[in-house]
């Protein structure tokens, strides 16, 4: 079975076989990717964190992958790298990340591999109580009238989180005081 990688800086991964489909998250360079299917000028992937959709053909090429570690430092360090960088949905870079873009970029630039929604990552910590909270855990939020988790942030502390959100009068990356809004929506603190 033949290896495949991502060839192109950043390739959007779509829900559907169109360039207008929904951006579901991103390839980055040099990525390993598993082939499923070949549709026109369509390939339908899996990342190695096992997520599927799908690339243009010409965004794909033979080869060993291999995922990037870039910083040494803490998880956290590493998400305040993403400081600034706008919202976007289905976002892995400092282009455009969305919130659990940014937990997993995070994680992975310090050579951790982690789920890469919201609640896959709050499916696969720990769930820690609020003695046990440390500055780079996670919380979790979402609607009463859904079953999983909508948005991730990182905790810093005394209140603080530092999250990718899209809200009025803001979208992006930002290190702030826990909006009402979303404490109201809390689920869980967890710990990957």
């Amino acid at each position: 079975m033949a290896s495949f990688r991502c060839a192109v800086d950043v390739a959007p991964v779509r829900a559907a076989p169109d360039d207008d489909a929904e951006q579901v998250t991103q390839a980055l360079g040099d990525e390993p990717l598993f082939v499923d299917e070949r549709r026109d000028r369509w390939v339908r992937i899996r990342t190695v964190y096992d997520y599927p959709g799908w690339i243009r053909a010409d965004e794909l090429a033979e080869g060993e992958g291999r995922l990037h570690a870039q910083d040494s430092g803490s998880v956290l360090e590493a998400a305040r790298r993403y400081l600034g960088a706008p919202y976007l949905w289905g976002g892995m870079t400092e282009q455009g990340i969305d919130c659990s873009g940014l937990v997993h970029m995070s994680h992975r630039r310090v050579g951790r591999l982690v789920p890469r929604d919201a609640h896959q990552q709050e499916a696969a910590g720990r769930r820690l109580s609020d003695s046990e909270l440390e500055p780079g855990d996670l919380v979790t939020y979402g609607e009463p009238d859904k079953e999983d988790a909508t948005h991730i942030a990182f905790w810093l502390g005394a209140g603080w989180i530092l999250h990718s959100t899209e809200r009025e009068g803001w979208s992006g990356v930002v290190e702030e005081m826990e909006p009402e809004d979303l404490r109201g929506r809390r689920r869980a603190f967890v710990r990957l």
